[in-house]
């Protein structure tokens, strides 16, 4: 997708698209209210309140995104003047709210699946939304422009969790109806639970999300186009890791007996598949931003494998915060995610103006 942008769009388009995507996930952290995290801890016990439980959770989300939007678009001048452009059109504002709603519901429908142990789902949502992005930039290049590239990312987001929701779920649990409902009972069993791992997923997600509005506000769109290429190709080693803490986070849901022995086996498995992922990127970053263009691989080379990098502390960091959410230790968890994105985000603020968007990566790596 992201070759296909940068051979369309000129670098200043892309730096404008990936801040919007960013400002998203950053609200999806602002407005997700720890819920995706309580479908994972809770639903393998909801028993015949499980499908009250998923329908207020996701209808919960969407009231909360439509809120954190909305707050978004009217502090622009704020948060970043760069993105002021989105209010000359109300198409545009429409669209940014609704790929807000779906960005978070997209989350909690891959939760659910993975809470019932029918991940293959999520495999299969991820294989979709990926096609279906590829034709979209060069359709709607000549028209939008930055956000020509946005709307590709988010029209394809919108119709996967259609899907997901009309076939997918029902297909996981057959007696289940998507319907927007409210249980009193729900919330108070999962209010302090979501509501301390809210504050921990916020504070674990800011640093990502921040991170490219912070280097637009300071290096300017051309600058974030370079960062956000060779930070995404740096962190989809993350992926790894992530799935890998993900499902332990659910098996230890299921079964907290074995999570000692499901720790380092999670652990074996990661860095297994982890450190030839990192040793390929390391010997052949530049080369893998050539795909994009020059220009990416000359300014971004040295960011992706720092990243890379940072691929491996971060998978300790993961696994450990999954351990720390079936234990249940919530003070735990929100004082070591705020450590973290508080130490990312100050060292990022301090060494971009100094070293460019390479300072972001020396911030996250430490």
């Amino acid at each position: 997708f992201w070759i296909i942008v940068a051979r369309f769009y000129p670098p200043e388009d892309v730096g404008l698209a990936s801040a919007l995507i960013a400002a998203v996930a950053l609200l999806a952290g602002f407005t997700h209210l720890g819920l995706h995290v309580a479908l994972i801890r809770f639903l393998s016990h909801a028993g015949k309140d499980a499908n009250l439980l998923i329908n207020t959770v996701f209808t919960i989300s969407t009231f909360a995104s439509i809120v954190g939007a909305a707050i978004f678009i009217v502090g622009l001048d704020f948060w970043s003047p760069a993105l002021l452009f989105m209010r000359q059109n109300p198409i545009y504002l429409a669209a940014f709210v609704l790929f807000t709603i779906a960005f978070n519901a997209s989350h909690l429908q891959d939760r659910t699946f993975i809470a019932d142990r029918r991940a293959g789902y999520t495999v299969a949502r991820s294989l979709i939304f990926g096609l279906l992005k590829l034709p979209l930039p060069i359709l709607l290049a000549a028209s939008f422009h930055s956000f020509g590239i946005f709307a590709s990312w988010g029209i394809s987001l919108v119709v996967v969790v259609v899907l997901s929701m009309f076939v997918f779920l029902p297909r996981v649990r057959p007696d289940y109806r998507p319907c927007f409902t409210i249980s009193k009972k729900v919330v108070n069993d999962i209010l302090r639970f979501s509501f301390v791992n809210y504050i921990a997923d916020f504070f674990l997600s800011a640093s990502a999300s921040i991170l490219p509005i912070m280097v637009l506000n300071l290096l300017g769109a051309e600058s974030t186009a370079y960062f956000y290429i060779a930070w995404s190709i740096g962190s989809a080693a993350v992926i790894i890791s992530g799935a890998v803490s993900t499902s332990l986070f659910a098996e230890g849901s299921h079964d907290e007996e074995r999570l000692g022995l499901n720790i380092w086996r999670s652990l074996r498995l990661i860095f297994l598949t982890l450190v030839p992922v990192v040793i390929l990127i390391l010997a052949i970053a530049p080369q893998l931003l050539l795909l994009f263009g020059s220009s990416y691989s000359e300014s971004g080379a040295t960011l992706l494998r720092l990243v890379a990098v940072s691929a491996l502390p971060w998978s300790i960091n993961l696994v450990y915060l999954a351990k720390l959410r079936v234990e249940k230790k919530l003070k735990v968890i929100t004082g070591f995610t705020a450590c973290t994105a508080v130490l990312t985000l100050g060292l990022a603020y301090l060494l971009v103006p100094r070293m460019g968007i390479n300072g972001a990566g020396i911030a996250w790596l430490i």
